[in-house]
């Protein structure tokens, strides 16, 4: 691994963050540089009863998931730094791949009108604030290489699994 070299990818738990996901693993093996899964949470509204605590450990649990659903666990075969954030999106990852050697990938998020006029888009902000490459991966990029990898019949990247034990540290936030 060449220290310095990071990916950085967003994670939400959605069909596009999944396939930012499977393409950061990628580009990270290929590169042979650190993996950064990040996920940002902030509170809502309806969240101000709650503890922090409660909210980070819920938004922890989310990426282990995502690396579950995608993985079976965390891959091994590159070396994961997973960062859980309190903070918008955007600014999170924006912040987390501020060297110009990170590559910076994400999901390509399809949400509605109102959705996308009320917070904006979080890979137009990426693109427009981000020292380094961003690399924008849509859902169906990850649907094709399923479809090619069933026609092989070679077992899906999900079902593969890679069980063996995580190689991740855990980064002060």
């Amino acid at each position: 691994m060449v220290e310095g070299i990071r990916v950085v990818v967003g994670v939400n738990g959605s069909l596009s963050s999944l396939a930012a996901v499977y393409r950061a693993v990628e580009e990270a093996g290929r590169r042979d540089a650190v993996l950064v899964p990040v996920i940002a949470w902030a509170e809502t509204d309806g969240d101000r009863l709650r503890p922090l605590s409660e909210l980070e450990h819920a938004a922890r649990k989310r990426l282990d998931t995502v690396f579950e659903q995608a993985f079976g666990s965390y891959p091994n075969d590159v070396v994961i730094r997973p960062l859980v954030v309190r903070s918008e999106p955007g600014r999170a990852l924006v912040a987390a791949a501020d060297r110009p050697t990170d590559l910076l990938v994400l999901g390509s998020g399809h949400r509605g009108r109102v959705q996308h006029a009320l917070r904006g888009s979080v890979a137009r902000y990426c693109r427009a604030h981000a020292v380094c490459d961003v690399l924008v991966v849509s859902p169906s990029e990850l649907l094709e290489s399923m479809e090619l990898t069933a026609r092989s019949g070679a077992p899906l990247p999900f079902l593969a699994g890679h069980r063996r034990a995580p190689r991740h540290s855990a980064v002060p936030a």
